[in-house]
């Protein structure tokens, strides 16, 4: 299997060597074999080809099975030009791959309940998947720059559009994801407001009465999913949602957990499917090995299912990571008195022999 290496900006070569070092343990355990190629994109990539997404990181993505992202982006590259941003390298992979379909999985463990931010016989148990469309919405209509207008006032647009086809391939996702789970889906959307989301609820629906009745649905406006995640994280299965109402629930929801450094995701298409943490580049720590490897370990933990087809090398690599908190090992994000403070790699390495 062939495995597309993107480390990326900041600890992005710290927590993916990690993962590597995991995923070559379930590989040997479970006797398949895994060939990497590392390739540059974000930050490394403008400074040593001066685009964020060079073609031969784009190309080696498609020919392979599946990627694995670290991280993006950091204040060095905050003034070039907004067309190569490092965050525009991670768009582009995106569009290119055709990952339509962004996963992000929230579950809280007793290992880490008391960590939320939450009271923790509410946090405790909690377990969502967040289904979010990656490839439409505002973040790729169309851009219109701080400029003066007529009037000499400056203003700036962006637009959010989506079509009747990309509505449906990312609910069909949600629902078949909620058949597999505890049957219920909750759409998300702003459609008191927004024409884009009044279709997005119609054809939702339309969808749930002709193609899914078996499912619960029920609808959330975008403000009123904010709060009831803080108030009742349970209460929900899969939750549905556009591109940027998802990359802001999802980050919430992060929160719910204790550590945004747990949290894994996967993005799905037609080709290989992408596998990142849903952290960032965190520049202001990068080479301490002290970043949380755990989510990126998790992120290889979905590739082996969604991509590799390799259901008992994920369960082994989730089982691993329970395990050693359960012993007691937190990298520095995590670690409070009488528990056992570990590096990066050292994390890596613990889950790897508990892999094995």
């Amino acid at each position: 299997m062939k495995i597309t290496l993107l480390p990326g900006d900041g600890i992005g070569v710290e927590i993916v060597d990690a993962a590597v070092e995991v995923l070559d343990a379930a590989a040997k355990k479970y006797n398949f074999t895994v060939e990497y190629d590392k390739k540059l994109i974000g930050g490394a990539a403008i400074d040593a080809c001066g685009t964020p997404l060079p073609e031969e990181t784009l190309a080696s993505a498609k020919a392979s099975d599946a990627v694995l992202l670290g991280a993006v982006g950091g204040p060095k590259w905050d003034n070039v030009d907004p067309a190569i941003r490092p965050e525009k390298g991670l768009l582009n992979i995106r569009k290119g791959l055709g990952l339509y379909c962004n996963l992000r999985p929230m579950t809280v463990s007793k290992f880490t309940a008391h960590l939320s931010p939450l009271k923790t016989e509410r946090a405790e148990g909690a377990d969502l998947l967040i289904v979010r469309e990656l490839t439409g919405g505002i973040y790729f209509g169309t851009h219109n720059e701080a400029h003066l207008n007529a009037d000499g006032v400056e203003e700036a647009s962006d637009i959010e559009m989506y079509t009747r086809p990309e509505v449906e391939r990312i609910a069909r996702f949600a629902f078949e994801a909620a058949r597999k789970r505890s049957g219920k889906v909750t759409s998300v959307d702003k459609a008191n407001v927004l024409g884009s989301s009044r279709m997005w609820r119609k054809i939702v629906t339309e969808m749930r009465d002709k193609e899914y009745p078996d499912v619960e649905l029920n609808h959330f406006y975008v403000d009123n999913c904010a709060m009831q995640l803080v108030l009742n994280p349970k209460q929900f299965d899969v939750v549905l949602t556009n591109n940027i109402f998802g990359d802001i629930l999802s980050d919430e929801a992060s929160t719910i957990a204790g550590s945004i450094g747990l949290l894994p995701s996967a993005s799905l298409g037609d080709g290989a499917g992408m596998y990142e943490p849903i952290h960032g580049s965190a520049p202001d720590i990068a080479g301490q090995g002290i970043a949380n490897p755990l989510a990126t370990i998790l992120s290889v933990a979905m590739m082996l299912r969604y991509s590799l087809n390799q259901d008992a090398a994920a369960d082994a690599v989730e089982r691993a990571v329970d395990e050693v908190l359960e012993a007691g090992y937190r990298t520095p994000d995590l670690w409070a008195e009488g528990l056992k403070k570990v590096s990066t790699a050292e994390m890596g390495r613990l889950v790897a022999e508990a892999v094995k």
